[in-house]
């Protein structure tokens, strides 16, 4: 479906607030916000399979993505899908196994290995994602806006090497330290794949992207710089930032990051994520206007009372400050555990509390 067929936007204030323009409160979504905290999230998971099953199936997808939106209050949906599509693309084996995460059958080790890799061509090889991406922005009608996304480089390459989660990211920093050109040609394909997977989003449908680098915290100052943001700058250099005659915001958001904010500002985001243990007075303050702050609220907080999450909301608003370019969201997805009915607490507080920053 061309672009200019989708319903127009009703609700703007995410869009608006990336931008830091004016907003009447203060946008919010969640991370992983469809997902296995929700019954019905569960319910559609048993019915699709895998959970790959459920991401490469349209209307499933779909479906999910649009479940929290009919709880809560939301400036923003997010596509349904995984961080790992690009190297599944790639021929890896991706699958998952019940309390261990993700896994690949053919880690990516050699410098044989890296060779064999092509970019991915996202038309051939990830259609399932694109046409998500269309039917959802058909079935949300101009709700609200629908994010696209993708995992950084650096951490679809802690999977390909580690073979799957890692606690210490051992095989990839050896291959970081010893041969260093090996993981430069490794993160040069992914991040010619990312670009190429983010712009079909956006031609798609996608009004705005999210880079999830989940383990760039685990890097050393200089090795973040180098392996991690070098590529995310890449790609958000090589990203359609117009489409339809309106701004295509992009938010960058690495986990463990906050020493680094200074630098991430300087990459061409539109704003940055935080995670919960960044300050988020003091990360406005260091990024002065620059770039819109995306977060942070611990998400173990969603484990307390309602009265007790509506204190942090508070806190965290007050912290934040008068003026725009603050999307609320936690410090990194909402877990399994959460009662939805505290997450509907927090997005009520946010609703009720924030107005007041925006007058």
């Amino acid at each position: 479906m061309p672009e200019n067929q989708f319903a127009p936007l009703q609700n703007d204030r995410f869009l608006r607030a990336l931008l830091r323009q004016p907003v009447d409160r203060t946008p919010m979504w969640m991370m992983r916000q469809a997902g296995r905290y929700l019954p019905e999230y569960r319910a559609t998971r048993a019915k699709a399979g895998t959970f790959m099953d459920l991401c490469r199936n349209t209307e499933l997808a779909c479906e999910v993505t649009l479940q929290p939106l009919e709880r809560y209050p939301l400036d923003a949906a997010i596509l349904f899908s995984d961080i790992l599509t690009i190297p599944d693309a790639m021929g890896l084996g991706l699958y998952f196994e019940e309390g261990e995460g993700p896994k690949f059958r053919k880690p990516v080790r050699t410098s044989a290995d890296i060779a064999a890799l092509e970019v991915v061509n996202t038309a051939r090889d990830l259609d399932y994602v694109t046409n998500a991406v269309t039917t959802i922005r058909r079935e949300l009608n101009g709700r609200v806006p629908l994010i696209g996304f993708s995992g950084s480089p650096w951490t679809l390459a802690t999977y390909m090497v580690e073979g799957g989660s890692s606690r210490d990211f051992a095989r990839i920093k050896e291959m970081l330290y010893n041969r260093p050109e090996d993981l430069h040609q490794l993160l040069t394909v992914l991040a010619d794949s990312v670009i190429d997977y983010l712009n079909a989003q956006i031609r798609a449908g996608a009004q705005a992207v999210q880079i999830f680098d989940t383990w760039g915290g685990a890097l050393s100052h200089r090795a973040y710089q180098e392996f991690s943001l070098q590529y995310m700058a890449r790609i958000l250099q090589g990203l359609i930032r117009e489409h339809d005659g309106r701004r295509v915001p992009a938010i960058l958001f690495t986990k463990g990051g906050g020493q680094w904010l200074e630098l991430m500002a300087d990459a061409g985001a539109d704003a940055l994520g935080l995670d919960w243990t960044t300050d988020i007075a003091r990360a406005r303050a260091r990024v002065g206007d620059r770039v819109a702050l995306q977060g942070n609220l611990d998400p173990a907080i969603l484990l307390a009372n309602p009265a007790r999450i509506r204190e942090e909301v508070a806190r965290l608003l007050e912290d934040f400050g008068r003026g725009s370019g603050h999307i609320f969201n936690l410090g990194h997805g909402v877990t399994p555990q959460v009662d939805p009915a505290h997450a509907g607490a927090m997005f009520e507080a946010v609703a009720e509390l924030s107005p007041q920053y925006h007058r």
